[in-house]
């Protein structure tokens, strides 16, 4: 079990999401980093930050931290607190209608992520392959 979010929770991500040949075969045009932000709220008390620098179906690197200023500016940021992060890895928030019901913040070109939709769907559902503990 890995601890949500810790740098063992997103190492044993980045190792999964690479090793998943349905979000590569989505994702195989994809160009683009993004940046996950876990805010804090009841059960984390500082907000947490997981680059992820996607291309091609494949994630190249990743860095996990809770200092702002060790991330990258990437092209998309998906934000939200972390009781949310907590029901989209556990699969009881759908991605994109997390963002349309508020739930997430999306930043970046809307219309390029809606092309990926079924990509981000497959990253969230990698996530929660992931065995958790919140």
């Amino acid at each position: 079990m890995y601890k949500f979010p810790s740098e063992e929770w997103a190492k044993a991500y980045y190792e999964k999401l690479n090793a998943n040949s349905d979000y590569r075969d989505s994702a195989r045009d994809w160009e683009g980093d993004i940046t996950l932000v876990i805010n804090a709220d009841q059960g984390l008390e500082r907000d947490a930050y997981l680059y992820l620098d996607l291309y091609h179906g494949t994630c190249r690197r990743y860095i996990f931290t809770t200092d702002p200023e060790h991330i990258p500016k990437s092209e998309f940021t998906y934000s939200g607190k972390f009781g949310n992060w907590k029901k989209l890895i556990n699969s009881e928030v759908d991605p994109i209608k997390g963002i349309l019901t508020g739930k997430f913040k999306m930043k970046g070109s809307m219309s390029k992520i809606m092309r990926y939709t079924k990509a981000a769907k497959l990253m969230v559902n990698t996530a929660s392959l992931v065995p958790s503990v919140f």
